[in-house]
């Protein structure tokens, strides 16, 4: 071990006796690395470097059984417990898992890194991107099959266990384009002539438009800009009327997607919370910039959702009603939406 990955190690360990609390994405931000890189220093010592195989890894990952699939970004940690089923990875732009527990979207191309973890009696295998941002970590729970955990990370072990992680510089966004260089009118025109909400990713890509800009210059009608402590609300109401919701959370390596009730909602400190057996959700609202009210045409009729954004326009936590391609969006949904926007 390097002088400096054992001055890191250190200096993680006496955050810890300081704060046997702090989570290590926290320590990371403290001790200015990147969470990978903090990992990195225990390989050899409950942490296994996996060859970045990350579709095999993945595909395998049913044989654990139930586990519990975690995704985050700074703002929202969204926790679902399932079974790993249906991984399909034959698109090159984004690979999925579509079950009714476990749903996701996984663009693999931001991927670089991959450990088996164990932390006393906690085992996960854990999914970095190439600045060592953590974009995906599976933990096993009571219902999960340890020996496939353990014939996972030894399959796929690395012949290199290094402490130390080549990382790569991740690109800043692109500026956003003032509205006067936005061609408005042939954007509004392609938002009315929607047919699917797929489409509307490449749509602001065409026309060259940041996510807030595009709800900015939406069509009359179809965006409504609401007061930030509303999207508490969201949850609430959905809790109170048993309306079944979809909850989406991702960073730049995937999207995790949570369909159904939520149930048990709670406050603590900033983080607002849903803490259901097989759904946790933990949303800083104090770290809510803007909140929008966004409907898209589809061949399904007009679809609705609630996007929260933080500070520089990135996606914290989409809600719609529970839908699939060729239902209609819930009335019930409708009702709580235009609600909000009294």
């Amino acid at each position: 071990m390097s002088t400096l990955v054992n001055d890191l190690k250190e200096k993680w360990e006496a955050l810890k006796a300081e704060n046997p609390h702090l989570r290590i994405r926290n320590a990371a931000v403290e001790l200015g690395v990147s969470e990978a890189e903090l990992l990195a220093t225990n390989v050899g010592n409950g942490v296994t470097v996996l060859k970045p195989e990350f579709k095999d890894i993945l595909t395998e990952a049913e044989q654990l059984g139930k586990v519990m699939a975690l995704t985050r970004n700074d703002e929202c940690v969204h926790e679902r417990k399932g079974t790993y089923l249906n991984g399909d990875f034959s698109s090159p732009h984004a690979q999925l898992f579509v079950g009714e527990d476990i749903d996701l979207r996984i663009f693999l191309n931001h991927w670089k890194f991959a450990f088996g973890v164990v932390e006393g009696d906690k085992k996960s295998l854990q999914f970095f991107g190439k600045d060592g941002l953590a974009l995906h970590k599976i933990y096993l729970t009571k219902d999960s099959t340890e020996a496939a955990f353990d014939a996972i990370v030894e399959k796929f072990k690395a012949e290199e266990q290094n402490h130390t992680l080549e990382l790569e510089t991740v690109a800043p966004k692109a500026e956003e384009k003032a509205d006067s260089e936005i061609d408005v009118e042939g954007f509004q025109k392609a938002w009315t002539e929607l047919k699917d909400t797929h489409d509307f990713f490449m749509m602001t890509r065409k026309f060259g438009v940041s996510r807030t800009q595009a709800l900015r210059l939406a069509p009359e009608g179809f965006t409504k800009k609401i007061d930030t402590a509303k999207v508490v609300n969201v949850l609430e109401d959905a809790s109170e009327k048993g309306l079944p919701i979809m909850v989406f959370v991702g960073n730049r390596g995937i999207i995790q997607i949570h369909t159904g009730e939520v149930k048990k909602t709670l406050w603590h400190q900033q983080w607002f919370n849903v803490m259901d057996p097989d759904f946790n959700l933990h949303l800083d609202v104090t770290k809510i910039a803007e909140a929008w009210i966004v409907k898209k045409p589809t061949e399904d009729g007009e679809v609705t959702a609630i996007e929260v954004f933080n500070n520089e326009g990135d996606f914290i936590v989409q809600f719609f009603g529970k839908r699939k391609p060729g239902i209609p969006e819930l009335q019930e949904w409708k009702n709580l939406v235009a609600e909000l926007e009294k």
